[in-house]
């Protein structure tokens, strides 16, 4: 079955501005890109926010039941989120 590598989303910078945010699973790995209008190149985002990366574990979350991932993704991606943010206190999974 094939699995989708990419999941994106739209958040607020700190300024108020809107900003398109993807996350493509590659090799294993999670790369984070954004934009700020459709029109505008992707740009990598070097290191992630929480957010960003709680807001991933919410859509793969939701899309474990509909077989598009795996449960042991949402594992990794915990894995991922405690290794950069050991203070974060994660959500209870569903």
């Amino acid at each position: 079955m094939a699995i989708k590598s990419e999941i994106s989303w739209r958040r607020h910078t700190d300024e108020g501005e809107k900003v398109e945010v993807y996350a493509r699973r590659h090799g294993g790995d999670w790369k984070f890109h954004e934009r700020p209008g459709r029109h505008d190149d992707w740009q990598p985002i070097a290191k992630p926010s929480l957010e960003d990366w709680l807001t991933l574990l919410e859509a793969v979350e939701r899309r474990v039941p509909r077989r598009l991932y795996q449960p042991d993704e949402v594992l990794r991606i915990r894995q991922a989120i405690r290794d950069r943010f050991p203070e974060a206190e994660l959500p209870e999974s569903a």
